[in-house]
């Protein structure tokens, strides 16, 4: 029996989120710092003889939405097995702990193991870059996960540039309400001609202080208008002396801790019943990113 066991999936917070056009087909255009953080989803995966694609939620509890019926672990799986013609299937079971309609790239995340742990189990042996060629097929921030670094992220999600950022960690909140993105990106007061910043001001600035707020996000204005629970964690974190910011489109929020006199007071605070607060610590690399092959075949 062909399978592999807790494969890990794990969540991206932006550092800053910045629009700076858009492009005449819709597409927005933006310059992001993208952080892995070890928030992870965990994949079951055994390969199945008969070629079908089955996918199993794993729930430990009845709070969270259902999985679609068709998710993109699913769907990562179906375009991997398309373009490659392999005949085999696999059943996948997930392991869901990275909340959903939060801006933490949960479900990309997934897809994005999926098709690394895929390629092994199936002997496919694609290079990155075909990964991520195909990755990029299913969600904007798919390549991100396949390129196991972090990196300044740059166009419409497609061009990433790999950063070594300083050592940190996260305090992430979500509140039960989620936020939906296009409403997001189609709100007529959402700022798109913020100037482009350039990538050398963010590293100085960010290896000078670890823990310092650098840019904005574009999308939190509005964010929080549509979901004013987005306000409530903002107001939490910032009444326990840190600096909270939205991540992606929300509606979760993190703020970097300084010490363990931070960790403590977030875990002291009172969060209301349905919030899901969890320390995390900065990622260097994905931690499947020895997986993958960079060689082009």
């Amino acid at each position: 029996m062909q399978r592999l066991l807790d494969i890990p999936a794990p969540a991206k917070i932006n550092l800053f989120l910045h629009i700076t056009g858009r492009r005449a087909d819709g597409y927005h255009l933006l310059q992001s710092v993208f952080r892995l953080v070890d928030w992870c989803d965990t994949l079951h995966i055994e390969v199945r003889a008969d070629g079908a694609l089955s996918r199993e939620d794993l729930r430990r509890d009845d709070t969270s939405p259902p999985l679609p019926q068709d998710d993109l672990c699913l769907r990562a799986a179906r375009a991997l097995q398309q373009a490659s013609g392999c005949p085999r299937g696999a059943h996948i079971v997930l392991d869901k702990r990275i909340p959903q309609q939060a801006g933490l790239g949960g479900g990309s995340s997934d897809a994005a193991s999926t098709l690394i742990a895929l390629n092994r189990l199936w002997g496919l042996n694609w290079p990155r870059q075909a990964l991520i060629a195909l990755g990029a097929r299913l969600g904007a921030d798919v390549p991100f996960f396949l390129g196991g670094r972090n990196a300044w992220v740059e166009g419409i999600g497609e061009r990433l540039t790999p950063l070594d950022l300083p050592a940190a960690r996260y305090v992430i909140v979500k509140p039960p309400a989620g936020t939906a993105t296009a409403a997001i990106y189609h709100a007529d007061d959402l700022e798109r001609a913020t100037p482009p910043a350039i990538m050398e001001d963010f590293v100085a600035a960010i290896t000078a202080n670890p823990v310092g707020l650098w840019g904005r996000n574009d999308l939190q204005p509005v964010a929080a208008r549509l979901c004013p629970d987005i306000v409530d964690a903002l107001d939490r974190l910032g009444r326990l002396g840190l600096q909270p910011r939205m991540t992606g489109s929300g509606s979760a929020v993190f703020a970097a801790v300084r010490d363990e006199d931070d960790i403590d007071a977030v875990c002291r605070a009172a969060w209301p019943p349905g919030w899901q607060m969890q320390i995390c610590a900065g990622l260097q690399q994905h931690p499947l990113d020895g997986w993958q092959k960079d060689a082009i075949m």
